[in-house]
């Protein structure tokens, strides 16, 4: 389906665009620069909704495709098209990035106009991601991102900023070297950058091992699984709010996308063969760093070890399908897998983000992330309370809200794979509710800890309608999934019977 208007096309270069126009306004308006900021951002995401309106949802072709030459001399196009997986992941990016800046309102105050400006550059990049269907648009948009977070965590960061940063940087750039090296074997091969092509390209065992390990390589940094998941605790602690939310409720989800859009579909027989790989360390992200997020005394250290170990339900859910293609041949459950591990992603988005969004709210008022700083904050701020005690129920996977829909069918998909993956996937539940209820035990409820948390004053109506924003999300995905399943149905159907008959 060819797009009568450059609907993405739009979403892409909107934010992109308008970030650069917010630099103009300098370090002095920056009460117009937020302003603005605020404005493009609003736009994106009204312009994101025919994504979802106009959706055929039946159909597993891409749609919205706009097609035009890029660099001919390589054959490369600006090629880009969105299935129900895209869409879905477009329409998160486009919602968190209006409640980073509403929620950045007044904590930012040095280089307002940059900080805004880097966000919206920052989306951009991350649609484009999510949209391109050229494999060298695709890793530009990829790489290219890196450099707002990077600034992003540099600028505004915390004391260890500068080294946060850098190892950031490093980790997902070096990773992505091996990806690179992945993708140009492909286009020398194919003769073209095209994914679906690649999709249907003879490749041998071998051949399909080796990239299978470059595309590995780069979406684990990405996702971040076990062990090279080091650079996201630090990268959280020190980033801004606005950082870390964006950070967990997005760009790690462009790993769990890598994998769908090439691991799976271009290395599908050796996607089956290593499944139990990566189906090992995911169950060690979501047991043993569950276990680490226990013992963690830092609210934002403890979220993102949480987010790995959630993260870890993404790759789990994905590389089952693997297992069940291969074992059994159950290409039904494979997809139901599949379409667990996408509702894990967008639910993971607003439940991390809010929980971040969480730790703002406070650190704004006492400028301090330490659990032991915090204790009876329920007493002097009620409303915020109850928000945070709903996200953290989310969190623990409590039925009725998003975090139990997306575990509870990657937990089925396992079952019938082998019940001990199962058995331990479901021991995420029991941790996940141990450490949430932990750090909800000592920082909301109890008696007042000390002076500064008695004269602590409640959400303001900004702080309330980010939260509250974040809270609907969550609860009409986890009451009513169905719209966000179906959207992603057909596309994941296809998927898991492309694994079914593999290339070999």
């Amino acid at each position: 389906m060819t797009a009568d208007w450059p609907l993405l096309s739009l979403l892409v270069w909107l934010p992109i665009v308008g970030g650069a126009l917010v630099l103009g306004f300098g370090a002095d308006r920056a009460r117009e620069a937020r302003w603005a900021g605020l404005v493009v951002a609003l736009a994106t995401l009204l312009l994101s909704i025919p994504l979802y309106t106009d959706f055929d949802g039946s159909s597993a072709v891409m749609q919205f495709v706009e097609r035009h030459e890029w660099i001919a001399a390589i054959n490369a196009w600006y090629h880009l098209g969105v299935d129900g997986v895209s869409v879905a992941l477009i329409l998160l990016t486009a919602f968190c990035t209006v409640l980073v800046l509403v929620g950045a309102w007044e904590s930012i105050e040095d280089r307002a106009h940059q900080y805004v400006a880097s966000f919206l550059i920052l989306e951009g990049m991350m649609i484009g991601v999510f949209a391109a269907l050229d494999a060298l648009l695709f890793y530009v948009f990829f790489e290219a991102m890196l450099v707002p977070m990077f600034i992003i965590i540099g600028i505004w960061g915390g004391p260890r900023r500068v080294y946060a940063s850098i190892k950031f940087f490093l980790y997902t750039f070096l990773g992505s070297i091996f990806m690179l090296v992945g993708l140009v074997y492909l286009y020398l091969k194919a003769g073209n950058w095209e994914l679906a092509q690649w999709a249907l390209l003879p490749l041998n065992a071998t051949e399909q091992m080796w990239l299978f390990f470059a595309f590995l390589v780069a979406f684990a940094v990405k996702v971040p699984m076990w062990p090279v998941h080091t650079w996201l605790p630090d990268a959280h602690v020190e980033a801004p709010t606005g950082g870390s939310v964006i950070l967990a409720a997005i760009m790690l989800k462009i790993g769990g996308y890598g994998f769908l859009r090439f691991s799976l579909p271009v290395t599908p027989d050796a996607s089956q063969e290593w499944a139990w790989l990566v189906i090992a360390l995911s169950l060690v992200a979501v047991i043993y760093v569950g276990l680490v997020a226990l013992v963690q005394e830092d609210m934002k250290k403890l979220i993102a070890y949480s987010s790995i170990s959630h993260m870890g339900f993404v790759t789990l859910g994905t590389f089952i399908a693997f297992a069940l293609v291969r074992e059994a041949g159950n290409a039904d459950a494979a997809r139901l897998g599949l379409q667990g591990a996408m509702v894990q992603m967008v639910s993971h988005g607003f439940i991390s983000g809010a929980m971040f969004s969480c730790v703002g709210v406070l650190y704004d008022r006492m400028h301090s992330r330490m659990i032991r700083d915090y204790g009876g904050v329920a007493n002097s701020m009620p409303w915020f309370a109850a928000l945070f005690v709903l996200f953290a129920m989310a969190n623990s996977g409590l039925p009725g809200t998003s975090g139990f829909v997306g575990e509870f069918m990657v937990i089925i998909a396992a079952f019938q794979a082998n019940p001990w993956f199962a058995v331990l996937a479901g021991l995420t539940l029991v941790i996940g509710a141990a450490y949430t209820l932990w750090l909800v035990k000592r920082v909301i409820f109890g008696e007042v800890a000390n002076q500064e948390v008695r004269e602590l004053k409640d959400i303001d109506a900004r702080e309330a309608f980010v939260l509250c924003a974040f809270a609907v999300a969550v609860l009409l995905v986890g009451v009513w999934p169905a719209p966000l399943i179906e959207l992603m149905d057909a596309s994941l159907a296809a998927l898991a019977d492309h694994i079914s008959a593999g290339k070999l």
